[in-house]
């Protein structure tokens, strides 16, 4: 199931299957003029993403796959078969009932699994520059981040890392920036337009003491930037061989992301753990990777304290305790408190309605049970966990292949 079913370029939009990969359509499109902008850094299939409600570095310009899934078609554990918009739909906005669309993005496989989805296309900007910049504090770059975004500059990525993480990129990727809070930047659109953005920007982080200025016009030059971004997962690794990795992440409005950062470098400090910091922080959202030693239980305790202490500063400054990686076992305890009861209800209500409809296999709350309707969870195509995880394996598959074929 890796096909690109339908282009439809007039009205930006494409049409593609469970095991289409980004960078699988990206080369389709790539004489077209057109690009699909979410990026979560891993060459993650289109359906997985959709299903995991993913984001990632170019959120702050083109949104998240919220914004830009415009249709599914999706297998329900009835093995009946629902297009959320209606079939063949690609409709920009609609005002026919309940956002069906909008439900099944980001509810993680467990409400069905997505077997085609239709998404949003964005042209190819016309020039495109990168930067890297370096500050004397954590708090100078965050300010620099708001102030940028406050001057309404369509900064298409903003990312930060904060000094542990910039020295492991250096090592890790063999770059040579200074190591300090540093911010990368990346700017879309006609030569004319970049070089305003640009020397906006550069005057707002100037005037809050930013300076080793770096810029990439060149592709080669980006990419190699970018990539050593994507890989700060393992650039953190490599900091403590021998150590897992355990990423946590929140999202708190704009104006208390300079607050809330410094608090958890002070955190990270009193609770005498290695860990590094790297985030969207145009979107307020910000990924802390912490490395541990598994056979080390004190340790394991205080990165769990850790990480439940920074979910719930989060919510004390009116935001998430998870914009990106969802809540599983690690967070659900801080669900109610951040929707409250009556939504929790709600949820709970949906997923288990959805049980209740579901052969007997895929309606038991086991491990395998969730591997199966869940299969999108990490992000990749059914087909994987189909392949390899249980029992139930092809009674699953017979099950999406009959009901494709009947209602075909």
């Amino acid at each position: 199931m890796d096909r690109i079913l339908e282009l439809n370029p007039e009205d930006f939009s494409v049409v593609v299957e469970p095991g289409v990969t980004r960078k699988a359509l990206n080369t389709h499109l790539r004489d077209s003029g057109l690009w699909f902008p979410v990026d979560p850094g891993a060459d993650a299939s289109l359906c997985g993403m959709a299903a995991t409600g993913a984001s990632g570095t170019n959120s702050v310009r083109y949104g998240t796959m919220r914004d830009n899934v415009l249709n599914l078609e999706v297998v329900l554990p009835s093995g009946q078969r629902l297009h959320t918009a209606g079939p063949g739909r690609r409709f920009r906005k609609s005002a026919a009932g309940y956002n069906l669309t909008g439900l099944f993005v980001g509810s993680e496989g467990t409400l069905g699994l997505i077997t085609a989805a239709t998404l949003r296309l964005h042209p190819v900007p016309e020039a495109t520059v990168a930067a890297t910049c370096a500050f004397p504090t954590v708090q100078a770059a965050v300010d620099s981040t708001v102030h940028i975004l406050q001057a309404a500059v369509p900064v298409a990525r903003i990312e930060f890392l904060d000094e542990v993480m910039m020295d492991a990129c250096n090592r890790h990727s063999k770059l040579n920036c200074c190591v300090a809070p540093t911010l990368f930047l990346e700017f879309h659109g006609s030569e004319q337009a970049l070089a305003e953005q640009v020397q906006r920007t550069e005057e707002i982080i100037r005037h809050n003491g930013g300076s080793h200025f770096s810029w990439a016009k060149e592709a080669e030059e980006r990419s190699r930037l970018w990539a050593a971004r994507h890989n700060a997962w393992y650039a953190s690794l490599a900091l403590r061989p021998g150590c897992k990795g355990y990423s946590t992440d929140v999202c708190v409005p704009i104006s208390r992301l300079p607050e809330i950062l410094v608090q958890t470098k002070e955190d990270l400090e009193a609770w005498r753990l290695t860990g590094t910091i790297v985030g969207h922080v145009g979107d307020g959202n910000f990924h802390c990777i912490l490395l541990v030693d598994p056979e080390d239980p004190e340790e394991l305790l205080r990165v769990q304290a850790f990480a439940e202490q920074l979910g719930r500063r989060a919510l004390a400054l009116h935001g998430t305790c998870t914009g990106e990686h969802g809540i599983g076992l690690g967070k659900r305890q801080l669900l109610p408190e951040e929707v409250g009861e009556a939504a929790c209800h709600q949820q709970s209500s949906r997923v288990a309605f959805c049980r209740a409809k579901a052969p007997p296999w895929c309606a038991t709350p086991s491990p395998s049970a969730w591997q199966l309707v869940g299969a999108q969870r990490m992000a990749i195509s059914p087909q994987f966990f189909i392949r390899r995880s249980s029992k139930h394996a092809g009674e699953l598959k017979e099950q999406i292949h009959r009901s494709l074929k009947i209602q075909q």
